[in-house]
């Protein structure tokens, strides 16, 4: 093991589906390990660089609908894009694939200082990086349902329409931005039924399998 393997901070990628409650394990996972979570930052950081509003970057990867009209109903719900971007709305780079390299680069950035990442394809843009531990959070959908009824007080019908649109806006991200299956366990190292193990459990495996991940890897 030399100097720099010694110094490499975690790194954690996490895709979860919906209801399996990748926000809530994610930010414990980052800090057992004691590096930054990132989720909210990153449109965060890009819209800082770019000058558009985080509503608009936001929608990138979490509408269900295609990924330029995602961008465009985003913008149209911004109440005042020309004050986000010093510019006309009209005037604004809608060239998604623009948000999607600054959400790259910004991903392989944070990887250097380690972090835990949820979503925004970080298995495959980082599927190269030494050390990185890939995880799928997933579960029955009925239970990812009622999880959802519960965390966000709406009734089946409601969450189940959730889960549904919000699993499908995930596939179709990776699908059309990175040609692959979302749902691939060959993309990951770990691969959990978060509704069967609870958070608590989720986050002592992933944890126990960064540390595993790591010496593996020095």
């Amino acid at each position: 093991m030399n100097s720099s393997d010694a110094d490499r901070p975690p790194v954690v990628t996490l895709a979860a589906l919906h209801g399996a409650g990748g926000s809530v394990v994610g930010p414990q996972v980052a800090e057992r390990l004691g590096v930054e979570f990132f989720d909210r930052a990153i449109p965060s950081a890009i819209a800082e660089r770019t000058g558009l509003a985080e509503e608009a970057l936001a929608a990138v990867d979490d509408g269900p609908r295609g990924p330029v009209d995602r961008l465009v109903s985003s913008l149209a719900r911004v109440a005042d894009a020309r004050t986000a971007t010093g510019l006309p709305v009209e005037r604004v780079d809608l060239e998604e694939a623009r948000f999607r390299a600054e959400i790259e680069e910004f991903l392989v950035r944070a990887s250097r200082a380690g972090g835990v990442v949820l979503g925004r394809g970080g298995a495959v843009v980082l599927a190269s990086v030494p050390g990185v531990l890939h995880v799928y959070l997933g579960g029955q959908r009925d239970a990812r349902v009622e999880q959802v009824m519960e965390s966000e007080d709406v009734d089946w019908a409601t969450a189940e329409r959730r889960v549904r649109a919000h699993d499908r806006a995930r596939r179709e991200y990776v699908r059309d931005f990175y040609g692959v299956d979302g749902d691939d366990p060959s993309l990951y190292h770990l691969v959990l039924d978060a509704l069967a193990l609870g958070v608590d459990g989720c986050v002592d495996l992933i944890v126990l399998a960064s540390t595993y991940r790591a010496r593996l890897e020095s």
